[in-house]
């Protein structure tokens, strides 16, 4: 039968049976039941004699659930307890001396000063397996939440509701953001404060699939990172904030599969809507969300490259669709915020806004125009008044902010005179200036982030709007006028009446 099963590897069990003879009867029934419940194929490859990779992450993730100290061993207690929550039953101390003989016996660095090492637990499990006990491993594998496709069951992986009107927003927690920056130290073993690619892929290898969550072309260079590609903590958690507010369930999978303790609902905390923020005067949120517009060539991109800390470029790569940059800004008492800055490709506005609800993640609205280019101006002009007006019939009303950069070029006057009445019509601060060549960001990043903390600040009012908000003023005050018109008739009425029966009532 062997060499049967080394030529067909997907066949579970070969054995010789007769019914008639009662020969090998009840194992057949046992060996169809193992194939079903407890089947190799999922977990070990019989050609290269491994776990599969899958296998392997899923262990993996289940090491470092278990390893409460975060030592990457697990210690005779850390043992016993993973066995009594696997099988019910505590291992006594001479069992665990003998496990770990024998994996130090075939593997030296299975073992170390502290217990059973990551590696040493994946080579037990294999050891399982090759013994033919791969009920050990599946009831481990189950324990800890995984189905026969080993990836984590659908009630492990619940996450919250995330329910949230469109201008509300989802954001990690304290407890979220002190988890990760754990687990950013632990796997930044030398001690540089960044991840090297290696190290971050290391992060997400107890998921099922290959690589990190931002493996996308959304998430590609959005962040800060250092000359050699590493990606610091402020990149990192930026990136992680990044990922919450985009997808705020793909965000809870991923802290689950890290080893997130407890529920992830205490992960994450839905934001005040942007109305009621307007209303107050004053946001609280720790993400902040700026659209930023302009004609081509205006500077756009050179801004979100220095928001992540890249180097200007002299020569014009126009961007491909939509382009985020995120990053941490630091606030007077230490306190600091995420921007994550949305570039707007100029082409696609007017489909952008034909969604009523276009506007209603965004925070505050920047509108780069060159300020040597009267045309530039015009442009930015234009896009300013789209946006208020969509804003306007919306009733997304967002503080706006205009941009003046190329700063380091020769101005334009009739650029400055026009900038000057465009804010001034429109009842906006005067443009900011700034140059990305030189360095120069004149606080422009603090600016967003102060502008979106006072929300009711730096509304931009139409023509339109301002006709409109002084016809419902009047509709007010017509409002108003009949209301008192009509308590003074029905008062006076009232009175009248009260004069007609005392007038009786003294007569009589």
């Amino acid at each position: 039968m062997a060499p049967l099963m080394q030529e067909f590897q997907e066949i579970e069990t070969c054995m010789m049976c007769s019914a008639a003879e009662q020969i090998q009867v009840a194992e057949v029934f046992y060996y169809a039941q193992k194939a079903v419940l407890h089947p190799t194929g999922p977990l070990f490859d019989r050609e290269t004699q491994s776990l599969k990779p899958r296998c392997v992450r899923a262990l993996k993730r289940i090491f470092i659930l278990c390893d409460h100290d975060r030592d990457g061993a697990l210690s005779d207690a850390e043992l016993n307890e993973f066995q009594v929550k696997c099988f019910n039953a505590p291992l006594q101390p001479a069992e665990i001396v003998g496990v770990k003989k024998v994996v130090s016996d075939k593997m030296a660095e299975g073992v170390n000063k502290n217990g059973l090492t990551s590696i040493g637990f994946l080579f037990l499990h294999a050891l399982f397996i090759e013994r033919g006990r791969l009920e050990t491993t599946w009831t481990v594998l189950r324990k800890f939440g995984y189905n026969d496709e080993i990836t984590l069951r659908d009630d492990v992986l619940s996450s919250p509701s995330f329910k949230r009107a469109s201008d509300q927003s989802v954001e990690l927690t304290q407890k979220a953001i002190d988890f990760l920056r754990e687990a950013f130290t632990t796997l930044d073993q030398d001690g540089d404060g960044t991840l090297q690619p290696a190290e971050l892929e290391d992060m997400f290898s107890t998921a099922p699939s290959n690589g990190s969550p931002w493996d996308s072309p959304l998430y590609k260079n959005t962040t800060e990172t250092n000359s050699v590609g590493g990606i610091t903590w402020n990149g990192f958690i930026s990136q992680w904030e990044f990922m919450t507010l985009l997808d705020p369930q793909k965000s809870s999978a991923s802290l689950v599969y890290l080893g997130y303790p407890g529920d992830t609902s205490t992960a994450f905390q839905v934001t005040r809507r942007r109305k009621h923020d307007q209303k107050r005067q004053r946001s609280q949120r720790g993400v902040i969300q700026c659209f930023i517009f302009g004609p081509r060539k205006s500077g756009k991109s050179a801004i979100l490259d220095a928001l992540i800390g890249r180097p200007f470029k002299e020569s014009y790569d126009p961007s491909k669709g939509d382009r985020y940059a995120i990053n941490k800004i630091g606030l007077s008492g230490g306190a600091n915020k995420t921007l994550i800055m949305r570039e707007i490709n100029e082409a696609s506005v007017s489909a952008f806004l034909e969604d009523k609800e276009a506007l209603a993640p965004c925070n505050v609205a920047a509108f780069v125009y060159d300020s040597s280019s009267e045309e530039s101006l015009k442009r930015a002009a234009e896009l300013l008044e789209q946006v208020a007006v969509s804003s306007e019939c919306s009733g997304y009303e967002v503080p706006c902010l205009l941009l003046a950069a190329k700063n380091d070029e020769e101005s334009n006057p009739s650029c400055i005179t026009r900038s000057a009445r465009i804010c001034s019509t429109m009842g906006l601060e005067t443009p900011t200036p700034v140059s990305m060549k030189l360095g120069d960001n004149n606080n422009l990043f603090l600016r967003i982030v102060e502008a979106a903390q006072h929300p009711h600040l730096s509304i931009p009012e139409t023509e339109l709007g301002k006709s409109t908000k002084q016809h419902r003023q009047l509709i007010q005050q017509s409002v108003g006028f009949v209301l008192v018109g009509t308590t003074l008739i029905v008062g006076g009425i009232t009175l009248y009446r009260l004069y007609n029966m005392r007038k009786l009532h003294s007569s009589s």
